[in-house]
Formats: structure tokens, C-alpha cells, sequence
């Protein structure tokens, strides 16, 4: 293995699978059956929800926003919650914002197209990224000086730390060993989430195109692991346990171009896999209980309140009457004005004035998804 050089292209990145014996390593092996478990149990409980794409699309929003700042890409709570509740709001968002919602879209893309064809290709791992970033290109050119540096907030910013693999050609050759390696398990046997582990780091050594590399990554782990049946639906919070971990992240990330230092990353994986899929599941039982309690009190109070409104006021943090014109079937401002003051007055929903607007804010589900 030649010298590792980060500002020479990293063209000698070998093929899928490792060569290293990561399977029979009894350290990876103690933390899969930790990580196997706890994702069996975040399935299960997906299977609790009364209504799952609902609340899945509010666990998607929080993955959108953690992992857009895994690349320095921030937006505050308050400026998203309005933008999903007005879709006119959403359009005219500002650039982080939408940013967010990019992503949150492209993850929902690439699920609706894997329950179809229920294989990855790399077409569809281009068609997340053209979401994500808003564009029509593809991979990256071989001219394309691309560098990987250290961001500007940190220490010794603007360093270059890696210069990923360049070449004719070169990329087509890395990412159909990458998706093939993903798919055929008769070729490639390797315990599902050890693949992801594994997967999960050779794209983001390919770093296939000019940008958005990170958020399609972590994009395509959620739908590997439902193209598997690992995972019902796409909800695996892996971002926060990234964000709270960088360093390390990107340290490990580093040893394995440098040193082919697969244990320590693949156990990071794996760690982030068991401690998302319990976080998951701890947001998933908070907004459960939550909402039985306020369909208890509720129903005792207001005469119209039902299950679906109730689960309407859980689709989303912030809310706006016309959302609950259609739940409720009714037209009138007049009706729509009594039934949102009564919300209101029963501490159920918060109004907040944003210019001529007015939102109502599900203050339980803010506590929930921001703690």
C-alpha cells in the first residue's frame, strides 16, 4: 500500500468487499447483535403508529435538518416549521431552509422509488442527489479539481484533509462495485448492517459528486436498510449521533484511507446504529403517550375534537386552519376561527404572528422533537 497523500487523488481506493475480516472480529460482532437488536425494535414500533407516514415525515424533518448541518447548512426550528405548514411559505423560504426540505423530499423520492423496483441502482442514487441539490448533472467531471477541507469554523480551516479518486471513467468503475456489492448477497454474504457500515464509507471515499455528497449518503443507508427489510419505513435519526460525534466521525472516516482501519469505523457504525434506533424509539413512544393524552383531555373539552384531528395536530409542529378545514370538512372562516380559538383556549395550540400570518404551534410536539 503506497504512502497515504491527501492531496493526491485517492485513484488506488480498492473495490468492495474489504479485505479486511471484519465479520469474524468478536468486538464488531458483540456491537451487531446491539445494533440488530435495537433496529428490530425501532421496527416494531413503527408498526404502533396510528398513522406512520405522519409521523415518520416529522422524524424525516429532523434528520433533514441534523444532517444539513453536518455540512454547515443551518436553519432555525421556527423558520422550518412555517415553511412546512404554508406551501407557499416553502417556496419562498430562505436557501437553508430550503436546503432542509431538499432533502426531506429526496429521502421520500428514493423510498417511493425502492417500493417499486426494490433494488439500489445508481441511477437512483444520482436522482437523490439531482433533488438534494436542485440540479441535472451527474457524477462529478474527471477535470473537477474537488478537495475535501476542513471547515472554516474549526481549527487549521481550509486545510486539505483528502482529494478523492479522479479519472475517466474512474467513478462509473467505484460506484457499480458499490451498488453491486449492496446487492448481491450470493457474491458479496455480509450481514446487512455490516454493508451499510461498509457502504457508508466507500461513498463518501468516492465522493461521486461535486457536492451533497454527505446528505445523499446518509440517504442511501436508511433506504439500503428498508431495501433489506431492516426498516418498514425510512426513519433512523443517524445524524444527531454524527453531530454530537463529528470528530470522531471524521477521524475514523480518515483512518480507513490511511491506515485500512476498518474495526474502529465499522464499530462507530455500529454504535451509531444501536443509539439512533434507541433515540428513534424514544421519540417514537414521547409522541405516542403524548398524543393519547391530548386526545384524553381534548375530547373531554370540545364537542368536534376526534382522532383525526388529533392526529392532524401531530402531522406537524406548526399548524394553520386550513389544515383543519380539511380534517374537519368545514368551509367556513367564521367555524374555522371558533375551532382554532378553542385550541387555543384549552392550551392545546399556541398562536404565533408572523407578519399578517398566523400560526398555531403544537408546543408538546416542539418539546418532544427539540429534546
Amino acid at each position: 500500500m503506497r504512502k497515504f497523500d491527501r492531496q493526491i487523488p485517492h485513484n488506488d481506493l480498492p473495490l468492495l468487499p474489504p479485505n479486511e475480516d471484519i465479520e469474524n472480529n468478536p468486538a464488531i460482532l458483540k456491537r451487531l447483535v446491539l445494533a440488530t437488536r435495537a433496529l428490530a425494535t425501532v421496527n416494531g414500533n413503527l408498526n404502533r403508529l396510528p398513522n406512520p407516514l405522519m409521523l415518520i415525515n416529522i422524524l424525516a424533518l429532523q434528520e433533514a435538518k441534523t444532517s444539513t448541518e453536518i455540512e454547515n447548512i443551518f436553519t432555525t426550528e421556527d423558520e422550518l416549521y412555517k415553511a412546512i405548514s404554508d406551501t407557499h411559505k416553502e417556496t419562498n423560504s430562505n436557501p437553508s431552509t430550503k436546503e432542509v426540505l431538499r432533502y426531506r423530499e429526496a429521502l421520500w423520492a428514493g423510498f417511493k422509488e425502492l417500493q417499486e423496483k426494490q433494488i439500489i441502482k445508481t441511477s437512483l442514487i444520482k436522482r437523490i442527489f439531482n433533488q438534494i441539490k436542485q440540479t441535472t448533472s451527474g457524477y462529478r467531471p474527471p477535470q473537477a479539481q474537488v478537495v475535501i477541507k476542513i471547515g472554516e469554523s474549526e481549527f487549521r480551516s481550509g486545510e486539505i484533509i483528502y482529494t478523492p479518486p479522479r479519472g475517466e471513467g474512474l467513478i462509473d468503475t467505484l460506484m457499480d462495485n458499490l451498488v453491486d456489492f449492496l446487492n448481491d448477497d450470493e457474491k458479496y454474504p455480509m450481514d446487512p448492517i455490516l454493508k451499510m457500515c461498509v457502504a457508508h464509507y466507500q461513498f463518501e471515499a468516492i465522493h461521486p459528486f461535486q457536492d451533497g455528497n454527505g446528505r445523499t449518503g446518509r440517504i442511501l443507508n436508511l433506504l439500503y436498510l428498508f431495501s433489506k427489510g431492516l426498516l418498514s419505513q425510512p426513519v433512523l435519526y443517524m445524524s444527531k449521533f454524527i453531530v454530537l460525534n463529528k470528530e470522531d466521525y471524521y477521524f475514523k472516516l480518515g483512518a480507513v484511507k490511511q491506515q485500512n482501519a476498518w474495526k474502529p469505523w465499522i464499530e462507530y457504525m455500529l454504535e451509531a446504529t444501536e443509539k439512533t434506533s434507541k433515540l428513534t424509539n424514544t421519540r417514537i413512544n414521547e409522541i405516542l403517550s403524548q398524543m393519547e393524552s391530548t386526545h384524553e383531555y381534548a375530547k373531554g373539552k370540545i364537542k368536534w375534537y376526534s382522532k383525526e384531528v388529533n392526529e392532524a395536530i401531530f402531522s406537524q409542529p406548526y399548524m394553520k386552519p386550513s389544515l383543519l378545514g380539511t380534517i374537519t370538512g368545514k368551509t367556513s372562516r367564521t367555524t374555522l376561527t371558533k375551532y382554532m380559538n378553542e385550541l387555543v383556549h384549552y392550551n392545546i395550540l399556541t398562536p404565533r404572528k408572523d407578519g399578517v400570518e398566523v400560526y398555531y404551534m403544537n408546543e408538546d410536539l416542539i418539546r418532544i422533537l427539540e429534546g
